[in-house]
């Protein structure tokens, strides 16, 4: 059972009912609430960040760490159009874990929820035979505005901004320009209130998991199929693989209704158009014509 197949199987025990307030439940980078009378809906995410899995120890600096736990959260509310508000961070701390390694990483955290006006408004702590993080992002956005995953449609252009394969570039050669982008992420805020708020995107996510396979979820969840063109921006060094299905780039992927050109590039960062959404089976993918299987990081499947 992968990722997707088990998200589907939780809804469907979950089932379609939903509470007062709940615009938006499973399934997108956050959930949406709104609160009665309010002009602005609230976005909330959650991520994990697990050692051996998001992170080495003996590899990845202590606040590197901690920028990336939180930079995980900001990515998902950049997706969705919206400005964040406050945190709350979990930690699990492992039997090597001491007051300078902690001390570093709330550094590197705390740096980041700064630089982004992210308030750290509380968690709890534990122990644990390995490190582990949750955190907790909670943003805005004006009521009725968020992007989302399902609004794509035939005839929208897919985007994707920055270029693509440097984390994956980086975790594999941990050196260079790749290394950095893996270690220190830009969630992407400032671009994505200006694909919300100036260029009114279709449909939105963020690209944690691969290019491929993020875009396969989202066409899922828009009912439509899409046609790449074949020219992937990708990173210097990068392979056409990584860019095609390495994850953590935390990049934007996007679609504008036709008629909608996108700029050059946005905040500093370029932008790329590189395919259609089509009608089609929903989910499925081609590049150039030939069926694209969408590989990437599934945490359930395989990669």
């Amino acid at each position: 059972m992968n990722e997707l197949q088990l998200i589907e199987r939780i809804r469907r025990i979950v089932g379609s009912r939903r509470p007062g307030g709940l615009m938006l439940g499973i399934g997108d980078d956050c959930a949406i609430f709104r609160l009665a009378g309010a002009r602005e809906d609230l976005l909330v995410t959650t991520d994990f960040v697990l050692e051996d899995v998001h992170f080495r120890r003996a590899t990845h600096p202590p606040a590197a760490v901690g920028h990336r736990v939180l930079a995980r959260g900001l990515s998902d509310i950049a997706a969705m159009g919206g400005k964040p508000r406050f945190c709350l961070l979990s930690l699990a701390l492992a039997p090597w874990t001491d007051t300078r390694w902690i001390d570093a990483f709330y550094r590197g955290f705390l740096a980041l929820a700064r630089k982004t006006k992210t308030a750290l408004a509380g968690g709890d702590l534990a122990r644990a035979g390995r490190l582990a993080c949750d955190i907790v992002v909670c943003g805005t956005v004006p009521k009725g505005t968020a992007l989302r995953r399902d609004g794509a449609r035939p005839g929208d252009a897919i985007c994707v901004t920055g270029r693509l394969g440097a984390s994956a570039l980086g975790l594999a050669t941990r050196r260079g320009a790749a290394w950095r982008v893996h270690l220190w992420p830009e969630p992407r805020l400032a671009i994505g209130w200006f694909l919300r708020a100036r260029l009114h995107a279709s449909a939105a996510m963020d690209l944690s998991d691969g290019l491929s396979l993020d875009l396969h979820r989202l066409c899922l969840a828009s009912g439509v199929a899409a046609s790449l063109d074949g020219e992937i921006p990708t990173f210097r060094g990068a392979t056409v693989e990584q860019a095609r299905h390495g994850g953590e780039d935390y990049e934007l992927l996007f679609t504008l209704r036709p008629g909608v050109k996108p700029p050059a590039s946005i905040a500093g960062v370029p932008v790329t158009r590189i395919g259609t959404i089509r009608k089609g089976r929903p989910g499925s993918l081609s590049l150039a014509g030939r069926p694209l299987e969408p590989r990437g990081w599934d945490h359930l499947g395989r990669q």
